[in-house]
């Protein structure tokens, strides 16, 4: 569980493209401070700690990323190089600063248009149709990993406006048109779908036929 606050930007330092897509992450968290199995967000996807070491002052973590992720992410275009935004697992008592974010991608956005205003950043992103449904305006959203409240909704599309210092401690500030971006709506959205969705058998609307 995350709540959608960037704690670091990592770095992409190696890939392996074997039978497991591995690959190794470099960070300034404190290699004593991952366990292995620890699960960290990763551009909004979590992914587990395979192994973790010392690097400089820092640390460097390898992670496997199933096809699955890769299939629904953005993490297969990495590429030695890329900067990413992580976000260590949520602890009991931390504080929730953003909203409860899983670490659950639903789908891939693409920024259609970005306009940068006296220090902002405005993004209008399309969703995938499958999910555009569950974005409201003024709701929650994870874009890339950072929880951000929603301005406007038109369609499959949505507006954020990126405060200054978003923009600077996270990878947003990268985004051009037609980038991708990997998006989790709010889960409280996706189970209240799903409760209008669903009718038990015998649970038919009043004057129905069987």
């Amino acid at each position: 569980m995350f709540t959608g606050i960037v704690t670091d930007i990592g770095r992409v330092i190696a890939l392996d493209d074997g039978p497991v897509r591995r690959a190794t992450i470099a960070s300034g968290y404190d290699a004593a401070g991952i366990a292995l199995g620890a699960s960290i967000s990763h551009d909004g996807a979590c992914l587990t700690v395979v192994s973790v070491e010392v690097d400089g002052a820092g640390s460097r973590h390898v992670i496997e990323i199933s096809p699955e992720t890769l299939a629904r992410t953005t993490l297969g275009g990495w590429e030695v190089g890329t900067k990413i935004n992580l976000e260590r697992a949520l602890k009991m008592g931390d504080e929730l600063g953003g909203h409860i974010v899983q670490g659950h991608v639903d789908g891939v956005g693409e920024v259609l248009e970005r306009v940068d205003e006296n220090g902002w950043m405005r993004l209008r992103i399309a969703a995938p149709d499958a999910i555009a449904g569950f974005i409201a305006e003024k709701g929650s959203i994870a874009v890339d990993g950072v929880s951000l409240t929603v301005n406007a909704v038109a369609g499959a599309a949505f507006d954020l406006m990126i405060i200054p210092h978003t923009a600077q401690v996270t990878t947003l500030s990268r985004l051009q048109k037609g980038a991708h971006v990997n998006l989790e709506v709010d889960v409280m959205a996706r189970y209240a779908a799903r409760l209008i969705e669903f009718r038990p058998p015998g649970n038919a609307p009043s004057g129905s036929k069987p």
